[in-house]
């Protein structure tokens, strides 16, 4: 588990390379999609964090909204804008449907969201032990799902040309790909890396693999925020190179945004 070969960003905690076992599990071959967040939603009423809130984030190029919706713009990221009535059913603002997005993963979901979906389902999510472990698809060590090497042709959805005011579309998406674009890993997971980012369960902390547990490691005890894996369609060299098997990020248990999703695992 770790970046082995010096790819990872400062600061995001990918090291030192450790051994770490696993006991046997069975993880979603693709992230949740849409049609399976309506019917929880159509069977629980659950209303999502980005829905009591009155907005979430949107990508610029992507926003489906009157401008007057827009309520925020950081100056950190300018290419995030904050909008009122995007939520999981608008992912891109209230203009926007999923109408035609059924197969596509759900997006605007926090991590609170996605554990109440998971409790509906009789499900959890996964560690970060366990998401690495399925997204290198057996390939211990190597940079991405398929191998060390991008080599030809699209092999994630990620952005392609100058980030952030740019995407030539070479994959063919700007934002969310349906969840069976491209090819699965050797252990049949989609999209692993790229498309969106997966919530797992974990505490984050940046320091945590120094002491890692070598068993079942579950993360830190506390925190202030929950670990994401994989990287989404924003992801780029001169931006975001977190399209690997070990990049890390994080969150707030109640942020949401339009790249960021979850898959789950059974709970036995």
């Amino acid at each position: 588990m770790g970046d082995a070969d010096g790819a990872g960003n400062p600061g995001d905690g990918e090291t030192p390379v450790h051994d770490v076992r696993v006991e046997a599990f069975s993880i979603d071959a693709t992230t949740v999609t849409n049609a399976a967040f309506a019917r929880f939603v159509a069977a629980t009423g659950y209303r999502t964090e980005s829905e009591r809130f009155g907005y979430s984030a949107v990508f610029h190029l992507a926003l489906e909204a009157e401008l007057d919706d827009v309520v925020g713009q950081p100056p950190q990221t300018p290419w995030w804008l904050g909008v009122r009535g995007a939520d999981w059913a608008h992912p891109a603002g209230a203009l926007s449907s999923i109408a035609e997005l059924a197969e596509h993963p759900v997006v605007q979901v926090s991590w609170n969201d996605a554990l109440a979906y998971c409790a509906w389902a009789g499900r959890r999510l996964p560690t970060e032990a366990e998401w690495e472990c399925s997204a290198r698809g057996g390939l211990a060590g190597r940079r991405y799902p398929w191998g060390d090497e991008w080599t030809d042709g699209q092999r994630c959805n990620i952005w392609q040309g100058r980030f952030p005011s740019v995407n030539t579309l070479a994959d063919g998406w700007l934002a969310t790909a349906p969840v069976h674009a491209f090819a699965p890993n050797g252990y049949g997971l989609w999209q692993s890396v790229g498309n969106v980012w997966e919530w797992c369960s974990d505490w984050w902390s940046e320091g945590y693999y120094a002491s890692s547990s070598v068993e079942n490691p579950t993360g830190p005890a506390t925190g202030a925020q929950r670990s994401m894996r994989g990287g989404s369609y924003l992801c780029h060299d001169s931006y975001c190179n977190r399209y690997r098997n070990s990049a890390r990020a994080s969150n707030t248990p109640d942020s949401a945004a339009a790249n960021v999703g979850f898959r789950t695992v059974a709970l036995a």
